[in-house]
């Protein structure tokens, strides 16, 4: 395998694993593990992660696929402006319905926070995007930053090794997305950008 085959399996591999699917329940497991939340039953938690996961990640995962295949796009195809309305929308409407269920299930409003703020981000790259092909993975690391960022005052834990991290998988998941030619460095930072400011307004507004 030639070095350039190398770096693309490579951006490919880091795109797929840090899919903008996964900012609620990775922001729920970093607060089940390092603040007070920790207390909470397990029996609990794992509701709250199952329910997230559900919604967040298996069923618009599931149901974005269905329709590539529908419409016979590869990935690629698919990421074009034009024809990424269609899985927003789907995405959109599973993060409305874990909303509905966790409010419904009386789980407490600062954990439905953290899906509200990715509602939030994928809401306002949808608009976005009818003008610009913004970044979505990117805005959903900004999200996560931003995220982080506001729990670590509420919480009163230091978040400087999280930032650290965030920033570095945000540059490499940034530099995939160029790589594979899907965004510009422009559309890579703006993602980033309005992923943090979105969810921070989001969390404490909202």
């Amino acid at each position: 395998m030639t070095r350039e085959k190398q770096i693309i399996l490579t951006a490919r591999i880091v795109s797929m694993l840090f899919t903008p699917f996964y900012l609620p329940i990775l922001g729920l497991l970093t607060l089940f593990l390092f603040s007070y939340m920790s207390l909470y039953p397990w029996a609990f938690k794992l509701q709250v992660l199952i329910i997230v996961y559900l919604f967040t990640i298996f069923l618009p995962t599931l149901f974005i696929r269905l329709y590539r295949r529908y419409q016979g796009w590869t990935l690629i195809e698919l990421g074009q402006k034009e024809r990424r309305m269609v899985p927003y929308v789907i995405s959109i409407l599973c993060y409305v319905a874990c909303i509905y269920l966790m409010d419904a299930q009386h789980i407490p409003h600062f954990m439905i926070s953290i899906v509200i703020a990715a509602l939030v981000v994928q809401i306002v790259c949808a608009i976005i995007n009818v003008w610009w092909k913004i970044s979505t993975h990117t805005a959903a690391i900004g999200g996560m930053m931003g995220a982080l960022f506001v729990f670590a005052d509420a919480f009163g834990f230091n978040p400087v090794w999280w930032f650290c991290l965030l920033f570095m998988l945000a540059g490499m998941l940034g530099s995939a997305r160029m790589i594979l030619r899907q965004h510009t460095l422009s559309q890579v930072v703006g993602g980033f950008a309005i992923g943090l400011f979105s969810s921070v307004i989001a969390i404490i507004y909202l």
